[in-house]
């Protein structure tokens, strides 16, 4: 019984450390932030000697000498007041880069300004160099540490455990949300129900009791996050309670709203009279259609006709001379509002793989798309086009006649679009993209589902900083090639 007890303890001792090692997190950030600065400022006094460096160099390092230590830690303090090592900073969103990005340029605001007033020797170039070097590396480091604090997330350390207060479905939903991303490091282990039935709910989730044992719960689970969903409780006061009942406790509170796929961009909280207010600005897909969009699109095609011009000619050679036959395969496709169009693809299948389709699919079958691994239809040049995405590059040529968009929706076909049901047909709102939110995040090996998901999210929260990040991304969707046959 001893040694059963020992190994129960140990299991929990080692189910923990991934959330006490995630505390180290802001100190690793420290200790990122202040070699950066200690090597900005080393490069900044070593670079006094250079012609456009306005002060004399006895002066400049007499100067740098007793300004370094004072520079560094105003800079530490600044991204301390911003908040730089706040937990829930690391690892998401843009806020992290624009707190440290604020930062930097508060610290070379006050010390341009302190220098002035105090009568301080201080060289042009020791202040150029120290910040225009100084706040790139800080936010190249930032990048380089949540790359490294997601890559350990997604092997399940470093990460923090999740209870769920509220109904069933909703539970279920919030968990499904977690389970899509792991990188965030949230692991959902039970949740609180009305009722508090022993058992799972639907998607799996261990129901560990009721609502009013919320504290009792907190403790046997070492909760760290604690997220209030809808029906958790019947009034707001009542949330307000069980915030003070775990109060002294190192856990965190998220309340969920019952709304999902909209964009931190059209969410602001605006509390009145104490009361926190969600305002959720409208669908942003009639932004898509505008002049911007369609010249950013006309601009980058170009571009990447010019660029990839080799590997096009390359790709056509090898299909022609692979089997003799057409070079391009012709497919229609439905565009922005349902009108259709003649996609452009180069020819990755045997040329009659249109009639022997009927030979792979069953009568029984109810999946709007049909994918297939290994297809026997795929030639050998068509397995590479397909795995580097080297086949799409022709729809280029679509894009400039205006039919597809760089980003968007995946292009479906006619046959697809005749059996949407409820809201799907929203994804015919903006042009179908050469790439999208389903390229980069799983391709084929997306569920019919998941892929309907990703479209109506892109089209309803519409960006050109979203359709930039979606372009960076490709390119390791690329490369990874992950779903990709």
């Amino acid at each position: 019984m001893t040694l059963l007890a020992d190994r129960e303890r140990l299991g929990a001792l080692t189910q923990d450390l991934p959330s006490r090692a995630s505390r180290l997190v802001p100190f690793v950030a420290l200790v990122l932030d202040l070699l950066v600065i200690a090597g900005s400022l080393a490069l900044a006094t070593a670079g006094r000697s250079s012609a456009f460096l306005f002060a004399r160099p006895a002066d400049l390092s007499q100067s740098a000498a007793y300004l370094a230590p004072i520079v560094a830690v105003g800079w530490v303090l600044m991204l301390v007041i911003r908040g730089a090592y706040a937990a829930d900073v690391f690892g998401v969103g843009t806020e992290e880069y624009r707190i440290v990005l604020a930062a930097g340029l508060l610290s070379a605001g006050l010390l341009g300004v302190g220098a002035y007033l105090l009568h301080v020797e201080l060289s042009r170039g020791f202040f150029s160099i120290l910040f225009l070097v100084g706040i790139p590396a800080m936010l190249l480091a930032r990048f380089a540490l949540r790359r490294l604090l997601q890559a350990a997330r997604r092997r399940g350390a470093l990460g923090r455990s999740v209870m769920i207060m509220g109904h069933a479905p909703y539970v279920d939903l919030i968990s499904g949300v977690l389970g899509r991303q792991p990188w965030l490091g949230l692991r959902v282990v039970g949740c609180l129900t009305p009722d508090g039935d022993d058992g799972l709910t639907q998607a799996g989730v261990p129901v560990v009791g009721p609502i009013r044992n919320v504290a009792a719960a907190i403790a046997e689970h070492e909760v760290d996050v604690l997220v209030f969903a809808p029906g958790a409780y019947t009034s707001p006061s009542q949330i307000r309670e069980a915030v003070w009942e775990l109060e002294g406790r190192d856990v965190e509170f998220v309340v969920a709203p019952s709304m999902t796929d909209i964009s931190s961009e059209r969410i602001k909280m605006r509390p009145v009279g104490g009361l926190p207010l969600i305002h959720v600005t409208p669908p942003t897909w009639t932004d898509a259609s505008r002049w911007g969009k369609r010249t950013f699109d006309v601009v980058g095609a170009l571009f990447c006709l010019a660029v990839l011009s080799p590997v096009l000619v390359a790709s056509a050679a090898w299909v022609k001379l692979h089997d003799g036959g057409p070079v391009l395969f012709r497919q229609r496709r439905t565009g922005r509002h349902g009108e259709e169009f003649s996609c452009l693809k180069f020819r990755s299948m045997v040329p009659d793989a249109e009639r022997r389709l009927t030979e792979l699919t069953t009568d029984d079958s109810t999946s709007v798309l049909f994918k297939m691994k290994r297809d026997p239809r795929v030639t050998r040049p068509g397995r590479v086009l397909r795995r580097f995405s080297i086949d799409e590059l022709p729809q280029l040529i679509n894009v400039l006649r205006g039919e597809m968009s760089l980003v968007g929706p995946r292009p479906p076909l006619p046959s697809e679009v005749s059996r949407y049901e409820g809201h799907t047909a929203r994804r015919l709102h903006v042009r179908p993209g050469l790439t999208g939110l389903w390229q980069v995040s799983g391709r084929s090996d997306l569920s019919w589902e998941e892929a309907v998901r990703l479209d109506l999210y892109y089209v309803d929260n519409w960006s050109m900083i979203q359709d930039l990040n979606i372009l960076l991304k490709t390119v390791g969707a690329v490369v990874s090639s992950r779903g990709a046959y």
